[in-house]
């Protein structure tokens, strides 16, 4: 039964990440905030070496659907999409399969339709979800984050 919990949570975990991805990449807010639960938190580093949450912020509060919709409206109108590339490098589901974490990097560029300048979201984010009596949804999130290499950890 826990190899059944595991295959599922690992399946659907992934689908998330993917359906994040595409929300992004068509700007479509509305895609993107089906995702989150009711109760989440997106806390940011305010750099991407910034590892300890102490530095942390959080821009948006928890998810509030008319606050969060009009934050990313507004991204979406005032810049356009140069690039949003994602993998998921790993997704660990709980035992029990009722939640887990999908550690993904992110290279994503905007650019400001007015001044051409970059906003660059680049680095490692844990992605954390739960199952619900609705579904899936994402919980939490944190990063992005720059890592040294493997070999120097």
């Amino acid at each position: 039964m826990r190899t059944e919990h595991h295959e599922s949570a690992t399946a659907a975990i992934h689908r998330l990440v993917d359906e994040e991805t595409k929300a992004w990449d068509a700007k479509d807010v509305g895609r993107l905030l089906a995702l989150f639960h009711p109760d989440m938190v997106w806390p940011f580093p305010p750099t991407a070496m910034d590892h300890d949450p102490c530095t942390w912020v959080f821009e948006l509060g928890r998810f509030c659907p008319i606050r969060w919709r009009e934050s990313w409206s507004a991204l979406f109108d005032s810049h356009d999409l140069i690039h949003n590339r994602r993998e998921t490098v790993k997704v660990l589901p709980t035992h029990e399969g009722d939640g887990g974490m999908a550690v993904v990097d992110v290279d994503t560029l905007w650019r400001d339709k007015e001044t051409g300048a970059d906003f660059h979201w680049e680095g490692r984010a844990a992605k954390l979800y739960t199952r619900t009596q609705s579904g899936w949804r994402m919980i939490a999130h944190h990063g992005l984050h720059h890592f040294p290499p493997v070999a120097d950890r």
